[in-house]
């Protein structure tokens, strides 16, 4: 879900990119990489342009008689929890020991609510959408939020709204909150690779995450898209 000025892209999942391949898990076509010996793993969500939780049913901008209102019906956030439920008990099936999430944009309000449960070591939300507040109250996995300074869809006050929560929990949880500055919605996926602040932005939100799960699911191998 790209703010005014994000680069917008339209991802599919492609066994010849990278060095992963597309598999199943918990009935939802996905990409995989990292080695088939691993015990950690971490789920990554898509956001609206991703077609992985969308049943191969991306936003499209360029549709105009089903505008964003239009689409979010037959896609509505709240649902992706449970979409994803199957995939982490799949991987828990097949012998990954930890596992953690990872929610950008539209699925960061799927991430709040898995990290309610037992079934991840931790969670990642960048620039989510459609959150509040309250969606963080029992939290149990050690979470961490990144937010942008000029994200018109969760500003920046929302985003001290739900560290606000994240601090006032009991029991207390671990929590990591940072708002990047000039920063819209959507920098860490739909970012221009050729502008370099743009990059270095995502890059660092990139590097804080994975230096997440690597202090709070450990031994980071395995990613699942």
């Amino acid at each position: 879900m790209g703010g005014s000025g994000v680069h917008s892209y339209h991802p599919i999942l492609n066994a010849s990119s990278g060095t992963g391949y597309v598999t199943t898990v918990g009935g939802l076509n996905s990409y995989v990489t990292g080695s088939h010996l691993a015990l950690f793993a971490v789920v990554l969500m898509s956001d609206i342009y991703a077609p992985d939780l969308l049943n191969n049913d991306p936003f499209d901008d360029n549709d105009v008689n089903r505008p964003l209102d239009v689409w979010s019906q037959d896609h509505p956030p709240e649902n992706v929890s449970a979409d994803v439920k199957p995939v982490i008990q799949d991987l828990k099936r097949r012998g990954f020991s930890k596992i953690g999430i990872a929610g950008f944009c539209w699925s960061g309000l799927g991430a709040a609510d898995i990290a309610k449960t037992q079934l991840v070591k931790a969670s990642v939300l960048s620039h989510p959408s459609f959150v509040q507040g309250n969606n963080f109250q029992g939290i149990k996995a050690p979470i961490a939020i990144y937010g942008g300074q000029n994200d018109t869809l969760t500003p920046p006050w929302r985003i001290i709204e739900i560290e606000r929560v994240l601090r006032d929990a009991r029991p207390q949880v671990a929590y990591e909150v940072k708002i990047f500055p000039n920063v819209e919605h959507g920098w860490t996926l739909l970012y221009d690779p050729n502008d370099p602040e743009a990059a270095k932005a995502a890059d660092k939100a990139h590097r804080m995450m994975i230096n997440w799960f690597d202090k709070h699911v450990s031994e980071l191998r395995n990613l699942v898209m």
